[in-house]
């Protein structure tokens, strides 16, 4: 789990980054298909998935892209941060046993609204599985002192 780091928008500097290594077990994408009822054969078994391009069990995309949003919900920005909008490129599959290498940079800072633009990408090794942007909405030192 990523420690909690709250930044405001006056802390947000341009090329800030972020990072989270997650290692993806059968477990979290079973898990995943609980939660999401997302329980398509190729997350969930290894006989289906042999007869697919694939030829292994997958995890879904959605699991990928939800650790951009614990990297945008912990760290940058962090707690308070007001996920808009995302956009997601899927490029190529996340096995099981992998590691996911996700990289969130600062790309665009918005002073009207208090908004961020942010690259997200998810690799595995040298290979991209994911990329995307998010835009968040951050909170100001000034709003976030009013709720003290």
């Amino acid at each position: 789990m990523l420690e909690l780091q709250k930044l405001c928008f006056e802390d947000l500097t341009v090329g800030m980054t972020e990072e989270l290594v997650k290692h993806v077990s059968s477990s979290d994408v079973v898990g995943f298909a609980e939660v999401s009822g997302d329980r398509n054969p190729i997350h969930l078994s290894e006989h289906f998935a042999a007869r697919t391009p694939f030829k292994t069990r997958i995890a879904h995309g959605l699991y990928t892209a939800s650790l951009i949003s614990a990297v945008l919900g912990t760290r940058l920005p962090g707690p308070g941060a007001i996920y808009l909008s995302q956009t997601l490129n899927f490029k190529a599959p996340v096995k099981i046993g992998d590691d996911v290498t996700v990289t969130v940079r600062v790309e665009e800072l918005m002073e009207r609204g208090n908004r961020a633009r942010l690259s997200c990408i998810c690799s595995v090794d040298d290979t991209v599985v994911l990329e995307g942007e998010a835009l968040v909405k951050v909170p100001s030192k000034t709003e976030d002192r009013s709720r003290l």
